[in-house]
């Protein structure tokens, strides 16, 4: 099927390439514009508690309160407010209500703390809009019109508060995708360089590839829309790297091929043939990897994971798509000119490296497996200390921004969960009105909890069915302290709710704790379904059953070793509470997807050489010598251009830069170099049981080169690689 596709592609390769062009422009055209949703909330399915919540303060409190900006006052020398300070923000508030600015209902003034140094304008925003990017439009004016009418005061304001939050993490985002963007540009042109020397391939995968990421998008857009899935603003950081890292991935397998067909004596267009022929299948391979681990995030119960898997799954289908059409038909349409200036790809240097790192493999392939394997099990142990933290506003953006500011001086000034309080709803179970005296001593209980500053009743809706109490904590709503205690609230809320009624608990903490029940759901639902996939893609690759539980065995070595290296670096060696809690899905998609591509990409060219007719050990130090500059470069651009990803300075970009870097580079580097042509040589034919994929086959006429017929077990690939076997 692959011969075919290259040979219908380098004969029309002007075709193929205008009917990308065509697709790329009808796409983008007509594509949906794709919204983003910063809202906590709306990450879970209405079967939660906090969201069941929610929905009952809709319901039964239409105008309910709720702060999504905070104004905080402190005069500028930083003593007490005076009466003449306490009128001054009376005003501002006032002013600030009369402007009638999109998307705010209600300002009203707020508390002042207990020391009489800070006061507070509450502003609430319209709820159904909430985490939407209008609400974050309306906080920079907000933030902007506060400072004006604050001018001539001796009043210092901020803007803090969630729709103030997303503003900052939005403008943090911009900043962080363009370091992206410019890093991965960067790392792709000036590694493309160094390996091939030559201007044309370092910049072509460029080109190419951001014709594909528009495609991408146009789809996603599309998919996002035709099946009502829920858009996130952090899928786009994400998406520059899965669609530059992995196509150039691609592009790198069917060059590195290409430049050893072109060496082997093939026709340039024969050649990009052969090599699609050849790589084709581990490409095709690879992505449906990825593809199937990012397509089971659709069985998550968060709803940003929903929509990421498909959306990354498109990218990658796409990809592969262009890495099997418009690839070939652009570098075939170029030919060897792409390699100009050098010369270099027109004989395979003596004494290359990897030549020398295959004949370490094949001589001690028991030593590299033990050596390697002992590495990553140590790395692994880190796991046991690993935390989880919720705090996405501060984990987001650095510390110095506005909104963190008011955030921080608010927990100093005011009980820490005074930005963000709980909320029990007792209701009646029937409909009638509660009896009001009970609420006496169940608002006791609620206060009395341990880690609640205090609880008072709110508010009873207007046939008395449902009371609004008000439960503070003493810490802020992200904290694992607020979590745990939000769950000690829900146990004294439902035991100790009075008969005929049932008790919801709200709230921000509330939430949390419901997104860390979620998360753990899905790391026990969500990564053994993918492994088993991905184990089927690799048994119906290898023709084995043997061979994907080693591949998927290392592959878990590889997430294990990346997860504990991240918990010794910034737990315990930073100092963090922990690491944001979507760091291991994060990995999951990258270390473990994408990380098999290298694996698959190595065991192929190892089953590739095994079928020439050498035994496994002789098998593996040939796949590493001609895989293993593709699995290296590859590997050092997707590491290279996460790592840049610390430079965005956050805490959330900074640990998913570097385990993300990590685990790629232990994959390439450790686990597709060394570790599984090791134990494949080690395990011997066995590995191939029951399908013998490794036995040696006669070989079609004309399959081997481009036009002469091979003796029978042989092909050109072999003698070029007899001959330099011999050369070094």
């Amino acid at each position: 099927m692959f011969r075919r596709i290259g040979t219908t592609v380098v004969r029309h390769p002007v075709w193929t390439i205008v009917a990308w062009l065509i697709a790329a422009v009808a796409i983008v055209a007509t594509a949906p514009s794709l919204p983003s949703n910063s809202d906590e909330s709306s990450f879970l399915p209405k079967s939660y508690e906090s969201i069941k919540a929610a929905d009952l303060q809709q319901r039964a409190f239409p105008s309910a309160f709720t702060p999504s900006a905070i104004a905080l006052y402190q005069r500028t020398d930083g003593g007490r407010l005076t009466a003449a300070d306490k009128q001054d923000i009376a005003r501002i508030t006032t002013q600030l209500g009369d402007k009638h600015i999109d998307q705010v209902q209600k300002v009203v003034p707020g508390p002042p703390s207990k020391d009489g140094r800070y006061g507070l304008t509450l502003v609430q925003m319209d709820s159904k809009n909430a985490g939407q990017p209008k609400q974050a439009d309306a906080a920079k004016v907000l933030r902007d019109d506060v400072k004006q009418l604050a001018k001539g005061t001796h009043l210092d304001v901020k803007l803090g508060g969630s729709a103030a939050q997303a503003l900052d993490q939005q403008d943090s985002s911009k900043r962080g995708q363009a370091l992206i963007g410019f890093g991965t540009f960067a790392i792709i042109l000036i590694t493309l360089l160094i390996i091939f020397r030559a201007p044309i391939l370092a910049v072509l995968p460029l080109v190419l590839i951001g014709l594909v990421s528009a495609v991408a998008n146009g789809l996603i857009a599309y998919a996002t829309k035709l099946f009502d899935l829920q858009a996130n603003s952090s899928i786009s950081s994400i998406l520059i790297v899965v669609l530059f890292g992995v196509g150039t991935d691609y592009f790198l397998f069917l060059m590195f091929r290409y430049r050893e067909r072109l060496r082997a004596g093939d026709e340039p267009k024969q050649a990009m043939v052969n090599a699609v022929a050849r790589v084709g299948e581990a490409i095709a391979s690879a992505a449906g990897a990825v593809i199937i681990a990012f397509l089971a995030l659709v069985l998550s119960t968060l709803g940003f994971l929903k929509q990421m898997g498909p959306a990354l799954a498109i990218a990658v289908g796409a990809t592969l798509v262009a890495g099997l059409t418009l690839i070939p038909a652009v570098v075939s349409l170029i030919g060897p000119k792409v390699f100009w200036p050098s010369k270099s790809w027109q004989n395979e240097p003596e004494n290359a490296r990897f030549a020398a790192l295959g004949r370490g493999v094949r001589r001690r392939p028991a030593l590299t497996a033990a050596l390697s394997g002992l590495v990553l099990v140590a790395l692994s142990l880190g796991i046991f200390s690993f935390h989880a933290t919720f705090d996405l506003a501060s984990g987001s953006m650095p510390k110095t921004k506005e909104s963190m500011v008011v955030q921080d001086q608010m927990q100093k000034a005011y009980s820490a969960g005074a930005a963000a309080p709980t909320d029990v709803y007792l209701s009646s179970i029937g409909g009638k009105p509660l009896h009001k005296a009970a609420f006496g001593a169940y608002v006791s209980k609620l206060g009395a909890v341990d880690g609640v500053a205090n609880a008072r009743l709110t508010q009873v809706n207007k046939d008395g069915s449902t009371a609004d109490i008000t439960v503070t904590l003493k810490y802020e709503a992200s904290t694992d302290k607020a979590i745990e205690t939000v769950g000690k609230v829900r146990d004294v809320a439902h035991t100790n709710a009075p008969d005929g009624t049932k008790a919801l608990v709200g709230g921000m903490s509330s939430i949390y704790k419901d997104i860390n029940t979620a998360v753990n759901h899905d790391y026990k639902t969500v990564f053994p379904v993918a492994a088993v996939l991905i184990m089927v893609i690799l048994g119906l690759l290898l023709r084995s059953v043997v061979a994907p539980w080693y591949l998927m065995a290392s592959v878990g070595l590889g997430f294990g070793a990346t997860l504990g290296a991240t918990v010794w670096i910034f737990q315990k060696g930073e100092g963090h509470s922990g690491l944001m809690f979507m760091l291991p899905v994060i990995m999951y998609l990258f270390v473990v997807a994408i990380g098999t591509d290298y694996n698959i990409l190595m065991i192929a060219r190892l089953r590739e050489e095994a079928r020439e007719g050498r035994e496994p050990r002789e098998a593996a130090g040939m796949a590493l010598r001609h895989a293993g500059p593709t699995v290296a470069a590859a590997g050092f651009i997707l590491a290279a251009t996460f790592a840049t990803m610390m430079l965005a300075g956050n805490s959330l970009l900074t640990e998913m830069g570097f385990a993300v870097s990590f685990g790629i580079a232990v994959a390439a580097f450790v686990m597709a170099l060394f570790f599984t042509p090791s134990l494949t040589a080690l395990i011997g034919h066995a590995a191939w049981w029951p399908g013998h994929g490794d036995r040696a086959e006669a070989a079609p006429a004309g399959v081997g080169t481009g036009g002469s017929v091979p003796a029978p077990g042989t092909d050109r690939d072999s003698v070029a690689h007899d001959s330099a076997g011999r050369r070094n």
